[in-house]
């Protein structure tokens, strides 16, 4: 397991090429703060507000155990936001369902394929509704089984794979990612519940072995897009 403190500088998939580049959030947060992590405000019914207190939690366990320049806020953002060039690294969650207009899907394809990133964790429910609308956002490149020796699992923590945190209908964590030209632009965590995980423990009453899980596999997946 690697634990080092190692300095870790935002790669190009921080930052958006061109006419796109983000907007800098180091003067708003302090020295050495590169990255806000933004939560992804969708439409369709959906709870994309679960967890609240996973975000936080992971950013806390982040700084604490990485020299990652995360900064010590989160935001939230919609896919039509003037702000969302300003957030490199999205995060998605919620049991219901979820919807993208097309205008929004237009947007977030351009987000995603001029350097964005998207984690969507399913919090078991809203599988059936991110699958149509992902396949509808990248017709050509379905989302395909991250393998358990991707780096994703073994950026920080050496994970065996994506780790198991809640059981729902008895299937295993599965990791999927939908790729362009080699860049894995989406990661999806299903039948893991990675958000749940991270909550505070009292929450769900998971274990503190479950909680370090979560935390950790979440630390990978921002370190590895750190280091892209």
């Amino acid at each position: 397991m690697n634990t080092k403190k190692n300095s870790i500088p935002v790669s190009n998939h921080a930052v958006f090429a061109a006419a796109l580049v983000f907007l800098s959030v180091s003067t708003a947060h302090g020295a050495g703060c590169e990255l806000t992590v933004a939560r992804l405000q969708y439409g369709g019914g959906g709870d994309w507000y679960a967890d609240p207190s996973s975000l936080p939690n992971l950013i806390e366990y982040v700084r604490k155990h990485t020299a990652a320049p995360v900064c010590d806020t989160t935001a939230t953002v919609e896919i039509m936001s003037d702000r969302l060039f300003t957030y490199p690294f999205l995060y998605m969650t919620g049991h219901g369902n979820v919807h993208f207009t097309d205008r929004e899907k237009l947007r977030l394809r351009k987000y995603l394929i001029s350097g964005g990133f998207l984690w969507a964790d399913d919090n078991y429910g809203m599988d059936k509704s991110f699958r149509r609308e992902l396949a509808s956002l990248f017709p050509e490149n379905p989302l395909t089984p991250v393998p358990s020796d991707h780096p994703v699992y073994k950026s920080t923590y050496a994970l065996p794979g994506l780790p198991k945190i809640h059981e729902h209908d008895g299937e295993p964590a599965q990791g999927f990612g939908v790729f362009f030209e080699n860049r894995m632009l989406v990661y999806y965590t299903y039948s893991s519940d990675i958000g749940d995980g991270m909550e505070d423990m009292q929450v769900h009453n998971d274990s503190p072995r479950l909680h370090e899980l979560a935390l950790q596999m979440g630390t990978n997946i921002i370190i590895w897009f750190f280091e892209q």
